[in-house]
């Protein structure tokens, strides 16, 4: 009931100083017209709050998927614009509520109405507007953020490791991760990336997990597209949190355990090595070094903990291979399990985060609201003599677009 009530009221506030900003902004508009544009937000508002309920469900959506990007991004832009508007109005009632109870406990205290005669525009108007203007920019900015669903960008980084063996010098890792197959809407934006991935002749190609959203049938007609990844030391993978289904309504748990039997067998066929809580050793002028790989593992509740180290980590430490990789979905594993247990794996790859498709990364500052959720959400982290990178994502979840955080295809070259 509890988590029922909180989003209610949450609308309620929403809607409520949606009005008062709209109001507030048409107040120089001549009644009939400004009256249309007040019904016609409200039953925007209504129909957009009936479409979170509906568009999971929508088979012409589902159909039409360059329309869903669209409709989807509208939604998020129209949501997080009422989350500011809320924000701001919110904050200054808080405001004049505390000036009031203060000029009750100090009658002397001089009344905001004083304070702000002859100042020219009223607080109230200036919010009004600052409220409309960072929600009109919410709207436009989310829709804008489309563009860049497909906006592969290369990440090119070297790593220097003192105990990686001479045969492997120069080594050149190509790591795709999140790759969430069923919301694309472009199979040619698609196979552009891959030929992106592919030109930079990678000799190990690695795939952190989320090859769909639920389904393993989302993936099949992008079959032709995915087999073009290739490379010399072979294509090896690992299972996120989405491939196992349970985001989806399964009839029972025998479909939803065949939809995973199906996933991995489509795996196979694309000639990718599914790592299941086990490792590879690769071998080089009489050199080793180790891929390990598992199975989905959270230090977050809400996600599944599959993964079993112990497993995958079994007889590694009587074959005494100096340098060793592990494929981890999720990178609260690295702190969690890794680091703590098992401090000769050198390098953690994981994604999961998408750096939540959304932040700023220039020169001198790099957030995203992941961040309040994940110590490590995006790029390379270091710690004693082991080293995390996290893959921003190749495709894309909820929200159809990215906002300051791109897609990605790493490359890294170890030295």
């Amino acid at each position: 009931m509890f988590r029922f009530l909180i989003p209610l009221l949450f609308i309620f506030l929403a809607e409520y100083f949606s009005f008062v900003v709209l109001k507030t902004v048409l107040r120089s508009v001549n009644n009939p017209l400004r009256n249309i544009l007040l019904l016609s937000m409200m039953v925007l508002s209504l129909c957009c709050w009936a479409a979170f309920g509906a568009i999971r469900h929508s088979e012409y959506l589902e159909t039409h998927k360059t329309l869903r990007v669209y409709f989807i991004a509208f939604l998020f832009g129209f949501t997080i614009a009422k989350l500011l508007i809320t924000v701001v109005m919110l904050s200054d009632e808080i405001r004049r509520l505390l000036l009031w109870i203060w000029y009750k406990i100090s009658p002397k205290v001089i009344n905001e109405t004083t304070a702000a005669a002859g100042s020219g525009i009223s607080r109230s108007v200036f919010l009004a507007r600052l409220a409309a203007g960072l929600g009109l920019f919410s709207v436009f900015g989310f829709l804008n953020g489309t563009r860049n669903r497909y906006n592969y960008k290369i990440k090119k980084i070297p790593l220097h490791f003192p105990n990686l063996p001479e045969a492997f010098r120069g080594l050149k890792i190509l790591q795709l991760s999140d790759i969430h197959t069923g919301s694309f809407d472009s199979k040619k934006e698609v196979a552009r990336g891959i030929q992106m991935a592919m030109q930079q002749k990678p000799d190990l190609i690695l795939f952190t997990g989320d090859l769909v959203n639920d389904r393993a049938l989302e993936a099949y007609d992008y079959a032709p597209i995915y087999a073009q990844l290739k490379a010399p030391m072979g294509v090896f993978s690992v299972l996120g949190n989405h491939d196992y289904g349970d985001y989806w309504d399964w009839e029972s748990e025998e479909a939803k355990a065949k939809n995973l039997e199906d996933l991995k067998k489509f795996q196979s066929h694309l000639g990718w090595k599914l790592l299941m809580n086990e490792h590879v050793v690769f071998e080089k002028n009489g050199q080793k070094i180790a891929l390990i790989g598992v199975e989905n593992w959270s230090d977050k509740a809400r996600f599944p903990k599959h993964g079993k180290m112990k497993e995958a980590y079994a007889g590694l430490p009587e074959k005494n291979i100096p340098f060793q990789i592990l494929m981890s979905h999720d990178p609260s594993h690295w702190d969690a399990q890794v680091r703590p247990g098992y401090p000769k794996i050198d390098l953690t790859l994981s994604g999961h985060t998408h750096g939540m498709q959304f932040g700023v990364e220039i020169p001198g500052l790099k957030w995203s609201p992941a961040r309040l959720i994940y110590k490590q959400w995006a790029g390379l982290y270091t710690e004693g003599r082991q080293k995390l990178y996290v893959n921003r994502g190749y495709g894309y979840l909820g929200y159809p677009g990215r906002i300051g955080i791109l897609p990605e295809i790493t490359v890294f070259e170890l030295s």
